[in-house]
């Protein structure tokens, strides 16, 4: 699997995208840095992330109604939304974030380290997600081929049990080709 997971980073003000791009800076993930919700939304639907790190405070549309449209569409409900925010530590702010569906609330100044370990978990469970995601597609893949052949012996045995001696060439065809991963 060569997919990079990706965090997308949603703050106003540039210099805030440039040292969240810093701090992630070394982790397995691609970072993509927008300047708005709306901007956000309309990454989110071209781009599958691992992990939102939303900007409570921006003008026009601010995070918290950033991520009540994010939470709304189907393909991006169960991607994690951190919110960040320089308000001070104000309980009301952290609950409104909790109650539109993020996974945690960090106030300015964080610990960059946390955010990395944060961050890194999310991008640790998308990761095996996609490797759970292709193993199954791989079962499915094999059980479509043993249904297939189990489909060509069935015929072939019951071919074999006529008395017809072209129903034999016909089974012996349809081994032949079973045994090759062809379909008769």
């Amino acid at each position: 699997m060569s997919e990079v997971a990706k965090a997308l980073l949603v703050d106003d003000r540039r210099e805030n995208l440039l040292a969240l791009e810093a701090i992630l800076q070394g982790l397995p993930v691609h970072s993509v840095a927008v300047e708005s919700g709306e901007a956000a939304l309309k990454q989110l639907l071209v781009d599958d992330f691992a992990v939102i790190l939303l900007d409570a405070q921006m003008p026009d549309m601010d995070g918290f109604e950033t991520a009540s449209h994010i939470k709304r569409r189907e393909r991006t409900r169960h991607v994690p939304i951190i919110f960040l925010t320089a308000a001070d530590r104000d309980a009301q702010l952290a609950l409104r974030g909790y109650a539109v569906g993020a996974v945690d609330y960090l106030t300015k100044p964080f610990d960059p380290w946390v955010l990395r370990a944060k961050v890194s978990v999310f991008v640790d469970l998308w990761t095996k997600n996609r490797q759970l995601v292709a193993q199954s597609e791989v079962v499915r893949e094999r059980n479509t081929q043993w249904r297939n052949l189990t489909d060509a012996v069935d015929e072939a045995t019951r071919l074999l049990r006529s008395e017809n001696t072209d129903a034999h060439e016909r089974a012996a065809e349809i081994l032949e080709q079973a045994r090759w991963g062809t379909t008769p």
